[in-house]
């Protein structure tokens, strides 16, 4: 069976707000002996922390040829053809790399892909491939499916597409998982799959939905199912895994090592989980945390998202106090003042506004 599993550099172990480069290393180690080898990062991943963490980790310790390494290039890191060129061998320097195998136009939507479009990103990344320092030319995409056709028209150069699959989101209207997948179909073009456990929640299921799939293997995690699913789909290359510890790491390995592919029972059974899950409402958040950095306020959004799920879908008891924990240095729900940064740059294009309003009656 293929080896469909790539390692997701967004959500590593931390230590007093660094990497904690003892745990980053085993989970590496252990990734690489297992046969596995495809690293996923961006420059903006834990505030450029992740990109030096693979540098430490990975790059000064196992040869180049032996590993798969996948950057990408963020709206918010140029204005200008000059401005990128500047950027990507800052990423060459930080990673410490002479090539990436990829580069993905990342988070390309409605908007991004004008900015993307007036600096010339496109014919910049082909020029960079025609250099060698660049193997690939793709795209991480966040938006609808009509979107991404028209930009695989306009650029038959895109060589790969990463998108955001998993059953959750299969039919979900504002993620179209399902038709995007298919648009990548049409197109003939591979598939990298991030989020397929939806930023942790389907790992972390209301126990009703758990039951589903514990009634099934008691002996299989949630995360497994979640990965399984995605990975049973045709044209899908790799699986993105935004493993933050060791134990997940070994979760994760069990499942993809011996890779079997999803059964009838198997749909059927995510399909009832599905169901459970949009009958509890909640704030569909993926913690990808692209909001926190421009927020004037230092609201910690994904942070207060989850506390509220955790209340709403999860029936937590403690969520209350983690509300405290990440309002005592930060800004509480009640303190924004509407700017928008964060839903001009959320992947999700998810009303922040509206939803911190509502988190502020739930905990204030």
């Amino acid at each position: 069976m293929e080896n469909k599993f790539g390692f997701g550099c967004m959500r590593l172990p931390m230590k007093n707000d660094e990497v904690d480069y003892d745990e980053f290393n085993q989970m590496i180690d252990l990734y690489m002996q297992e046969g596995f080898n495809y690293f996923d990062t961006a420059h903006g991943y834990l505030g450029g922390k992740s990109e030096t963490a693979l540098r430490d980790c990975l790059v000064s310790r196992y040869p180049r040829e032996s590993y798969v390494l996948t950057n990408k290039l963020t709206k918010s890191f140029f204005n200008s053809k000059e401005d990128i060129l500047l950027l990507f061998n800052e990423q060459l320097q930080k990673t410490g790399v002479s090539y990436f195998d990829y580069y993905l136009m990342h988070a390309q939507d409605r908007e991004n892909y004008k900015h993307f479009q007036k600096c010339q990103a496109y014919q910049a990344a082909q020029e960079l491939k025609a250099t060698g320092k660049v193997k690939h030319i793709g795209i991480s995409f966040h938006d609808t499916a009509n979107i991404l056709e028209m930009i695989l028209s306009e650029h038959p150069e895109i060589e790969i597409v990463q998108i955001q699959f998993n059953y959750a989101d299969f039919n979900n209207p504002s993620v179209e998982s399902k038709k995007v997948y298919e648009v990548c179909r049409k197109f003939n073009k591979p598939i990298l799959v991030m989020e397929p456990i939806k930023g942790g929640g389907l790992a972390n299921l209301p126990e009703a939905a758990s039951r589903i799939l514990t009634d099934l293997n008691k002996n299989a995690s949630n995360a497994s199912y979640a990965l399984r699913f995605a990975a049973s789909f045709e044209g899908v290359y790799k699986v993105l895994s935004g493993v933050s510890n060791l134990e997940q790491m070994k979760d994760n390995l069990k499942v993809m090592k011996n890779f079997i592919p999803f059964n009838d029972e198997e749909y059927e059974a995510v399909a009832k989980v599905r169901k459970i899950l949009d009958s509890l409402g909640g704030i569909p958040c993926t913690a990808c945390r692209y909001c926190t950095d421009g927020c004037p306020m230092k609201i910690s959004i994904p942070d207060l998202f989850g506390c509220y799920n955790d209340k709403k879908i999860f029936n937590d008891w403690n969520s209350d106090y983690y509300y405290g924990v990440h309002t005592k240095t930060s800004g509480k729900a009640s303190t924004c003042i509407g700017c928008q940064q964060c839903e001009h740059i959320c992947p999700q294009h998810l009303p922040i506004i509206k939803y911190l309003k509502e988190v502020a009656e739930t905990f204030e």
